[in-house]
């Protein structure tokens, strides 16, 4: 996971193998496996921490491999963390955790449906691989929202992905190519989806829904949508695109 890998401190330096959690959707610490820390280097210019969204190059990077001790028990066991839930590097020498659970097997919270998905772009790296696979099997209309400013941004997600590949690139570089969030400190942005397309949906058709949501909501004028759309097809793809 490349936010574990990211550190401005040197937290790992000390350590052979890490133990990794996450905190699930219902706020459940659980196991992910075991990794052993090969070395120590700095992160390259122009790389985009997932979480915070800012340029972190020249920090700490750890090379990480997953091992394959207690790897029958990533995703059934849960823990409780205790009450240095701040400190999210814990000695386990020092920090014993009591078990809560061992599933049976790896078990993952119901999918809550399209309309029903809320996330902010921080948690979309503990999101369940069965929902990432969900979202990237259909396209249509999203909306962002800045939580400082309320400010809004409706895009379209088409092609190779779906919703799941078009959100992948603003946790990559923290703006997904869009002038307008390029302009403005970056923010862990609320994701959700507006409409989903149908299976027979064009590029052409899903910006055209993307549009219209954007007249419904203003989001050109009050918003972090450019005053502009355009539609056009790149010759030979058959696929729309346009300013942001």
């Amino acid at each position: 996971m490349l936010f574990q890998r990211i550190q401005r401190r040197p937290v790992f330096d000390r350590a052979r193998i890490l133990g990794s959690f996450i905190v699930t959707p219902l706020a459940e610490t659980l196991f992910i496996g075991l990794f052993t820390v090969e070395g120590v280097g700095k992160v390259k210019r122009g790389l985009i921490d997932p979480l915070s969204g800012k340029d972190v190059g020249g920090l700490i990077f750890y090379d990480l491999r997953p091992t394959h001790p207690l790897s029958d028990l990533r995703g059934r066991l849960v823990i409780d963390w205790g009450p240095g839930f701040r400190s999210w590097v814990q000695r386990a020498q020092r920090k014993n955790k009591v078990v809560l659970e061992l599933r049976r097997n790896a078990t993952e919270p119901p999918f809550p449906g399209f309309v029903g998905f809320r996330k902010k772009l921080s948690e979309l790296a503990s999101v369940p691989v069965s929902w990432r696979t969900a979202l990237s099997s259909v396209s249509g209309v999203y909306l962002l929202v800045c939580p400082e400013s309320g400010k809004q941004y409706v895009g379209s997600a088409y092609g190779m992905g779906g919703f799941w590949g078009r959100w992948e690139k603003y946790v990559a570089s923290g703006h997904g190519g869009n002038r307008r969030m390029r302009d403005i400190p970056p923010a862990d942005y609320q994701v959700t989806i507006l409409e989903v397309a149908s299976s027979s949906a064009d590029a052409n058709a899903i910006i055209e829904l993307e549009g219209r949501w954007k007249r419904k909501l203003m989001s050109r004028e009050f918003g972090l949508n450019a005053n502009q759309i355009l539609l056009r097809c790149r010759k030979g793809e058959g696929r729309g695109t346009r300013p942001c």
